[in-house]
C-alpha cells in the first residue's frame, strides 16, 4: 500500500471522552488519635498506621498513643487504618529532618574515613560553625548521631542529633529551645562565621568596619555606609540588617547577615577557608566582636553525606511553634486533613481540653464524632454535678461520646473501633453499640443504683453481667441519642451529598433544569437510600410526622424512604435563572434496633 494512502478519520471521525474519577466521600472509618508525644514534628503532623506494630516502632509500647492505638486495633473486626497526630500542647522545638539515605549512603566508610569534619547550619536563628568531627571510631550510624550531637550541644546547649532507624535518616532538634524563634536549618559546607553583641544603644559616629567597609551609625542619615539608630536597640538593628542585607557595596555583599536578639551575626557568603580572612573591627564602646576575622571555616565538608542540606532530597525543617489550645489544635486537623478521618479522641489533656474539641467538633462543617473516657468515680454518683460526663450532658451535644472505664483512660477507643469498622455497602451490615464487646477493656462490676447513675449521665459503659458475660452499654452521645443513629445518619447524607456531586461532576451532557432532569437527581438519591435499607439503616415503618408532598402523617413508608421533588413550574424563577435546583425533601424511616426484651410468661394448669 502506498505511504501517501489516506487516513480513515477523513471519513470517520471517533474521539473518546474520558469522563473523570468521581470525587471520594468522606473517610468514615478512620480514627484520629492526638496525643503530645515528640514523635511526630509539627510540619508533618500526622501518620496513618495499618499495624499496631507500625505504631509501636514510632512510640514505643508505653506511650499514650500507643496504649490507645492497641485498643483500636485489638477490636473485632479489626480496622485497618488508624491516624496519629501531633499536639503541641506545649511550645515545640525547631527539628531538622533529614532525607531518607539509600543503602548505599548508610554504609559506615562515608563517614569513618573523616578525622576533621564540619558544616554550618543556624540555630535558632544563628549562623553556627561546627568543626571538629572525628567519625573513625564511629561503628554504628548512632555512633556517628552522638558525635555530631556533642558538638552541637558544645556550640548550642541542649541541642541533639539522632539516627531515626525507621525512617532511616539524621535528625537534629534544638531541644534547649522552644517556640516560633526555636529553628534548626538546613545544613551548609564549612562557613566562617562572626558576631557583633551590641551591650546597649551605638552613639552617632560609632563605626563597625564589615571586610573593610565601616558602616557609621547616624541619628539622620546623609549618604554612604550608614545606618539609623533606632529609638531602641532592636529598631538599631533591625534598621542595620536591613541596610547591610540591601547593600551593593563590594566588600559587604561578601557577608550573610542575622539579627537575634542584640546580637549581628555575619555568615561568609564563600564557603570554606575563604571566608576566615574576612574582617571585622570596630570603634564602640556598645559593641563586643568575636573576633578580628569570621572563624570555622575550615575542616572537610561533612553536610551533603547526613542528607540534611537544602538540597538533600526529603529533607526539611520543622520550626518550632507557640503551645496550642485543644480546639485551635483539632480546628487545625479538620481544616487540613478533614476528609481523612471520621471520629477523634485525646489521649492526653484536661476536661477543659475535651469539652473545648467536643464544642468544636458540635459545629464543624465536616462530619465527626469525639470520643473520650472518664474515670472519675464521680459519674457512678447520680447527683453529682462536677463530672465530665454531666458538663457534656449539659451541653446536648450530639457529636460527643463518654465512656467510664475505671481500668483504662482510652477504653473509648475500643468502642470507636467498633463502630467505624461498619461497612455500609453491604448488607444488613448497620450495627449498634450495646451488647458489643471491648477486648483489652476490664468489664466493671458496677451495682444497679451505679449504673442507673451512669445511664442518667448519657455515661456509657463495658459491664459486667452475673452469667458471666460483659457487654457495651447503652451505645449513646452525651445527648441521649443513639451513637449508631449519629454515625448512619452521617453515612446518609455524606453518600447522598457526594453521589449528587459525582451525578453533576461526571455527566458528559448537562442535567437539564425540567422535570426529567429532576427525575435523574431523584433516582440517585434514592439509590444510596435503597442501600440504606440494604444496609439496615432504614426499614418501611408508619411516618409518624408532618407530612410533605404526598407524604401525610401516618402513612406507611413501603420502601423505608420518600424523596419528594417539586415541580419544575413552581420554582422561584431568580432561582431558576440561577440554577439552583429545586429543594429535594426526604423522608427516612429509622429501623432502630432492640435493646431490651419483654416477656411474659402466663402458664396455665
Amino acid at each position: 500500500m502506498s505511504n501517501n494512502s489516506l487516513p480513515i478519520s477523513r471519513l470517520i471521525s471517533v474521539s473518546v471522552n474520558l469522563a473523570p474519577l468521581p470525587a471520594q466521600m468522606q473517610n468514615l472509618s478512620t480514627l484520629l488519635l492526638l496525643g503530645n508525644s515528640d514523635v511526630i514534628n509539627t510540619t508533618e503532623r500526622l501518620r496513618n498506621y495499618l499495624t499496631l506494630g507500625a505504631v509501636a516502632s514510632d512510640f514505643g509500647t508505653s506511650a499514650p498513643e500507643y496504649l490507645a492505638a492497641a485498643l483500636w486495633f485489638e477490636q473485632s473486626p479489626q480496622p485497618t487504618t488508624l491516624s496519629i497526630g501531633r499536639w503541641a500542647q506545649t511550645a515545640t522545638s525547631g527539628k531538622l529532618l533529614g532525607g531518607t539515605l539509600s543503602t548505599a549512603q548508610q554504609a559506615l566508610t562515608n563517614f569513618t574515613g573523616i578525622v576533621s569534619g564540619a558544616f554550618e547550619l543556624l540555630l535558632n536563628g544563628i549562623p553556627t560553625s561546627i568543626t571538629g568531627l572525628n567519625f573513625s571510631s564511629a561503628t554504628t550510624l548512632n555512633g556517628v548521631a552522638a558525635i555530631i550531637q556533642t558538638a552541637l550541644a558544645a556550640a548550642v546547649t541542649g541541642t541533639t542529633c539522632v539516627w531515626n532507624s525507621v525512617f532511616q535518616r539524621f535528625e537534629i532538634e534544638t531541644a534547649g529551645s522552644t517556640g516560633i524563634a526555636s529553628t534548626a536549618g538546613f545544613l551548609n559546607p564549612p562557613t566562617a562565621t562572626g558576631s557583633a553583641a551590641f551591650s546597649g544603644q551605638p552613639t552617632a559616629a560609632d563605626t563597625i568596619t564589615i571586610g573593610g567597609s565601616a558602616v557609621t551609625f547616624v541619628s539622620a542619615l546623609t549618604s554612604g555606609n550608614q545606618t539609623l539608630i533606632g529609638s531602641s536597640l532592636a529598631a538599631t538593628l533591625q534598621n542595620a540588617l536591613t541596610f547591610l542585607s540591601g547593600s551593593a557595596d563590594t566588600n559587604l555583599v561578601k557577608f550573610t547577615y542575622y539579627v537575634v536578639g542584640t546580637t549581628l551575626y555575619f555568615a561568609s557568603v564563600a564557603t570554606g577557608t575563604a571566608g576566615n580572612s574576612l574582617t571585622l573591627t570596630k570603634v564602640s564602646t556598645a559593641i563586643t566582636l568575636s573576633g578580628a576575622t569570621l572563624a570555622g571555616g575550615t575542616g572537610t565538608d561533612s553536610s551533603t553525606i547526613t542528607g540534611m542540606t537544602l538540597a538533600s532530597s526529603g529533607s526539611y525543617a520543622a520550626v518550632g511553634i507557640a503551645a496550642e489550645t485543644a480546639a485551635s489544635m483539632v480546628a487545625l486537623f479538620d481544616n487540613m486533613f478533614g476528609q481523612a478521618w471520621y471520629a477523634c479522641q485525646l489521649v492526653t489533656g484536661v476536661d477543659t481540653d475535651r469539652i473545648a474539641v467536643a464544642g468544636y467538633i458540635e459545629g464543624a462543617t465536616n462530619k465527626h464524632i469525639f470520643g473520650t473516657t472518664t474515670q472519675e468515680a464521680a459519674v457512678l454518683v447520680a447527683a453529682d454535678t462536677t463530672n465530665l460526663a454531666y458538663k457534656l450532658q449539659q451541653l446536648g451535644y450530639n457529636r460527643t461520646m463518654v465512656q467510664y472505664s475505671s481500668s483504662n483512660p482510652h477504653a473509648v477507643a475500643s468502642a470507636l473501633a467498633r463502630i467505624l469498622t461498619t461497612n455500609y455497602n453491604g448488607n444488613n451490615t448497620t450495627i449498634t453499640l450495646m451488647y458489643k464487646q471491648e477486648p483489652g477493656i476490664v468489664p466493671e462490676s458496677l451495682s444497679a443504683t451505679q449504673v442507673t447513675a451512669l445511664e442518667g449521665f448519657n455515661c456509657n459503659v463495658f459491664l459486667a453481667y452475673n452469667n458471666n458475660t460483659a457487654i457495651f452499654e447503652p451505645g449513646v452521645v452525651v445527648s441521649g441519642n443513639f451513637l449508631d443513629t449519629v454515625t448512619g445518619t452521617d453515612w446518609l447524607a455524606l453518600d447522598i451529598q457526594t453521589s449528587c456531586y459525582n451525578l453533576l461532576y461526571t455527566s458528559p451532557t448537562k442535567i437539564p433544569q425540567t422535570d426529567n432532569g429532576n427525575h435523574i437527581i431523584v433516582n440517585t438519591i434514592e439509590a444510596v437510600l435503597s442501600q440504606g435499607v440494604q444496609n439496615g439503616l432504614l426499614a418501611p415503618g408508619v411516618w409518624n410526622t408532618a407530612g410533605f408532598g404526598t407524604l401525610n402523617q401516618g402513612d406507611f413508608l413501603p420502601k423505608g424512604f420518600y424523596v419528594y421533588a417539586p415541580p419544575i413550574s413552581s420554582q422561584n424563577p431568580t432561582n431558576r435563572a440561577a440554577r439552583q435546583s429545586v429543594v429535594f425533601q426526604i423522608a427516612a424511616k429509622l429501623a432502630g434496633a432492640i435493646h431490651t426484651i419483654g416477656v411474659v410468661i402466663n402458664v396455665n394448669r
